[in-house]
C-alpha cells in the first residue's frame, strides 16, 4: 500500500505552485530543487519510453492503407518534431509494439527526407519497444514507414459475421490507454498533445471515420482525408472503416452506424444537442465543433470511448427508451474533463473520470431529473462498494501507484465513483453554485493541457480551499488522494424511487403479493436493476419461475437488466436461462458485461465447466481487452 508523507505531499503542493502547466504564478516563494524533483517526479510517466526532456512531437501526420485480407495497416507516419532540451544531439525516441518497422526518415522542412537510422529496444511485454530514431539538431520532421501486426491491442478486425449487416468487414481502433502505439510509432504519454492529420485508404464500399474533421455528408470512394486541429493526448486518435450510415442529431451532432442500426440509434441519441446545451451552461464552451457518435458493432470491450468530435459507443446501450443514455452524457462530458484537461500519467486517470462522472450526473440531472441522477448515484456507490470488497488496499487508493504495473489495472470503477464522490462533497460542503463556478474556472484554466493529481491539489487550494478554511476542514482531502477505502465523511446518495421499489420487493420476497402484483409498469431500466440486486441474496429458487413468468425477464432485450437477471440465475442455477445466457456472452463483447457473469460462472465446477464451453466459442468474437480480462477469470485454478 502506498502512502505520501506529509512533507512530500508539501513539497509537491509547492512545487507545483511555480508548476509552467498553470501558466501563471501561483506563489512568491522560489521552490527549493528538492520540492522541484519532488514535482517532476509526479509527472514522471512509467508507461512510455519517449525522451519528453528532450524530443517531443507536436503533430501527426498518417497515410494508412486499410488490408483486410491480411488484417494489417500500412503506410507512413509523419512526425512534426520539437526539442525542447539542452541536448541538441539527443535522438527522438518513440513507444512501438508490435510493429514492423521498414525505414526511417528525417527532413528539416517536411518536403526533402533523408534516410536515418533506428533501432528497436528490448520489448516488453505491456510497454512494447522503445523505437529510437536518430535526428540532426535542425530536423523538425521524421516519417517512419512501418506496418502493424493482425494482432495488434489496439486493432479490431471483424469479418462480415461479426457485424450488424453480415456482409462487409469492420476494423475499429481502441487506444486507450497504451494501445496507440500498437498501430502508430510515436510518443504513447498521454503528457503529450498532438495535433494529427491522415489520409485513409479503404476498399472503395467502406467508410472511414476519425476523431477529427469527418466529411458531413459522406461518400464512399475508398480515399478520405482527415484532420484535428486541436491537440489530444495520442490515445484519443481513432479509426473506424466499415459499412456506415449517417443521420443528423443536429445542428452540430450526428450518428454514424451499419444501416440496420442507425434509424435506431438516431432515436436512441436524439437528446444529443440538448446535453451538450446543458453543459455549456453549466461549464462553459463546447470547444471541439462536432459531437457525433459512432455506434460500434457488439465486440466494442467499452460502453464509450471519448474520442474526439467522435465517441465510439456500444450496441448495449440501445434500449429502445433511452433509458441508457447517460452513457452519452458521459463520453460527451468527457471533451471537457478527459478530453479538455488530461491525466498526465495513468495513476492520475481518477482526473478524467472522477470529473466526468460528476458532470455525467448533472447532465443527467438537467435533462431527466434529479431523481433518474440519484438513482444512478446509488448504482455507482453499489459497483463501487463490490470493488472496494474485493481489491487489495493498493488499488482502492484514488491516485494510484501503478510504476511496473499495466494502466488497465487502474481503470476499474474506483475512479470513477471515488472520484465523483470526491466531487460530490465538495459541492455539498461549498455549495453547488460556488463549486460550479470553481469548476467553470478550472476547466478554462487547464484547457488543453495534461496535469496531475498535485496540479489539481495546488488549484483546488488557491481556488476553493484556502479561501475558507472552516468549510475546508471538512475535507479530507489526503484520506481521499492516498489511503484506501472511503473516508467515513463520503457522502451516500439516496433515491425515493428506490425506496418504493424495495418496499414492493420485500412485500413479494415474504409472499404477501405475488410478482404479477408488483408495481412495475412505469419502473425504469435503473429501478428494474435496483430490484434485482436487492433480491439477489434473498430469494427462494422458486421464486425465479414466479419472476420469470410475470416479466419475461429470460427474454429482455435490455442489456443490463440481462446483465442482473443471468447473475441470478448463475447463482440459483436457473436453467431455463441457460440459453440465453450462452446468447448473452456470445453476442455481447463489452467487457463489463461479461466479466461479472464469468466471474458468477466460476464460483463452482459446474459453471466453471460451462463457462469454458461458452468462452471457447465466444473468445474469437471478443476484443483482445475483454479477451485478457476473461482469460484470467476462466484459467483460474
Amino acid at each position: 500500500m502506498r502512502r505520501f508523507s506529509s512533507w512530500v505531499f508539501l513539497g509537491c503542493l509547492l512545487a507545483i505552485l511555480f508548476s509552467p502547466v498553470s501558466g501563471t504564478m501561483l506563489a512568491q516563494t522560489p521552490a527549493s530543487t528538492s520540492e522541484k524533483t519532488a514535482m517532476e517526479s509526479s509527472r514522471q510517466d512509467h508507461h512510455s519510453y519517449a525522451n519528453l526532456e528532450a524530443v517531443r512531437v507536436r503533430h501527426v501526420a498518417l497515410d494508412l492503407t486499410v488490408d483486410f485480407e491480411k488484417k494489417i495497416l500500412t503506410g507512413t507516419c509523419d512526425l512534426t518534431i520539437e526539442r525542447t532540451g539542452a541536448d541538441r544531439q539527443a535522438p527522438l525516441v518513440l513507444d512501438a509494439k508490435a510493429l514492423t518497422i521498414f525505414k526511417a526518415e528525417q527532413s528539416a522542412d517536411g518536403k526533402s527526407f533523408t534516410e536515418t537510422t533506428f533501432s528497436l529496444g528490448t520489448s516488453d511485454p505491456i510497454l512494447g519497444a522503445p523505437l529510437t530514431v536518430q535526428v540532426a539538431e535542425t530536423t523538425k520532421h521524421v516519417r517512419i514507414s512501418y506496418q502493424s501486426s493482425p494482432a495488434a491491442t489496439g486493432l479490431q478486425w471483424l469479418t462480415p459475421a461479426q457485424t450488424a449487416g453480415k456482409k462487409d468487414p469492420f476494423l475499429f481502433s481502441q487506444s486507450e490507454p497504451i494501445y496507440a502505439r500498437t498501430w502508430i510509432p510515436l510518443q504513447d504519454s498521454p503528457q503529450v498533445r498532438i495535433t494529427y492529420a491522415a489520409r485513409i485508404r479503404t476498399p472503395r464500399n467502406l467508410l472511414a471515420v476519425m476523431s477529427a474533421e469527418n466529411e458531413y455528408k459522406p461518400v464512399k470512394d475508398g480515399d478520405y482525408r482527415f484532420q484535428l486541429r486541436r491537440p489530444i493526448p495520442p490515445y484519443l486518435i481513432a479509426l473506424a472503416v466499415g459499412d456506415l450510415d449517417f443521420r443528423p442529431l443536429g445542428k452540430r451532432s450526428g450518428v454514424y452506424a451499419e444501416p440496420s442500426v442507425v434509424e435506431k440509434a438516431a432515436f436512441e441519441f436524439s437528446d444529443t444537442e440538448k446535453m451538450m446545451t446543458a453543459t455549456e451552461k453549466l461549464y462553459g464552451p463546447y470547444r471541439w465543433g462536432r459531437y457525433d457518435i459512432l455506434v460500434l458493432p457488439p465486440s466494442f470491450p467499452f460502453g464509450g470511448m471519448e474520442n474526439p468530435m467522435m465517441t465510439f459507443a456500444t450496441p448495449t446501450i440501445l434500449a429502445g427508451d433511452k433509458s441508457l443514455v447517460s452513457l452519452i452524457s458521459h463520453e460527451l462530458a468527457h471533451s471537457w474533463s478527459g478530453n479538455l484537461v488530461t491525466n498526465a500519467t495513468w495513476s492520475d486517470f481518477w482526473l478524467n473520470e472522477g470529473f466526468t462522472t460528476y458532470l455525467e450526473r448533472r447532465i443527467v440531472e438537467a435533462l431527466y431529473g434529479r431523481e433518474r441522477a440519484e438513482m444512478e448515484a446509488v448504482l455507482g456507490r453499489q459497483d463501487l462498494q463490490r470493488e472496494l470488497d474485493a481489491f487489495e488496499d493498493r488499488d482502492e487508493i484514488l491516485h494510484i501507484d501503478l510504476k511496473g504495473r499495466d494502466p488497465e489495472d487502474g481503470q476499474t470503477q474506483l475512479p470513477y465513483e471515488k472520484g465523483v464522490l470526491l466531487l460530490r462533497q465538495l459541492e455539498e460542503t461549498f455549495g453547488r453554485q460556488k463549486f460550479d463556478r470553481f469548476l467553470r474556472g478550472y476547466f478554462d484554466h487547464f484547457a488543453f493541457k495534461s496535469i496531475t493529481t498535485a496540479d489539481f491539489e495546488a488549484y483546488l487550494h488557491q481556488h476553493l480551499l484556502d479561501r475558507q478554511p472552516r468549510l475546508a476542514a471538512k475535507i479530507p482531502l489526503k484520506e481521499w488522494m492516498y489511503q484506501p477505502g472511503l473516508p467515513a465523511s463520503a457522502p451516500v446518495p439516496k433515491s425515493d424511487a428506490f425506496a418504493q421499489v424495495e418496499t414492493a420487493a420485500t412485500a413479494w420476497l415474504e409472499g404477501k403479493q405475488p410478482a404479477v402484483q408488483l408495481p412495475t409498469k412505469n419502473w425504469s431500466t435503473q429501478q428494474w436493476v435496483h430490484f434485482l440486486r436487492f433480491i439477489k441474496p434473498k430469494l427462494k429458487p422458486e421464486q425465479l419461475t414466479q419472476l420469470d413468468q410475470a416479466f419475461k425477464l429470460t427474454e429482455t432485450g435490455n442489456a443490463e437488466i440481462a446483465l442482473e437477471w443471468l447473475t441470478i440465475a448463475i447463482a440459483y442455477r436457473y436453467e431455463k436461462a441457460y440459453p440465453a445466457l450462452e446468447t448473452y456472452l456470445l453476442t455481447i463483447g463489452r467487457r463489463r458485461n461479461v466479466r461479472p457473469l464469468y466471474q458468477e460462472l466460476v464460483k463452482t465446477p459446474e459453471g466453471k465447466m460451462r463457462a469454458k464451453a461458452i468462452y471457447a466459442k465466444a473468445r474469437s468474437g471478443y476484443h483482445p481487452i475483454t479477451q485478457a480480462a476473461v482469460d484470467e477469470i476462466v484459467a483460474k485454478d
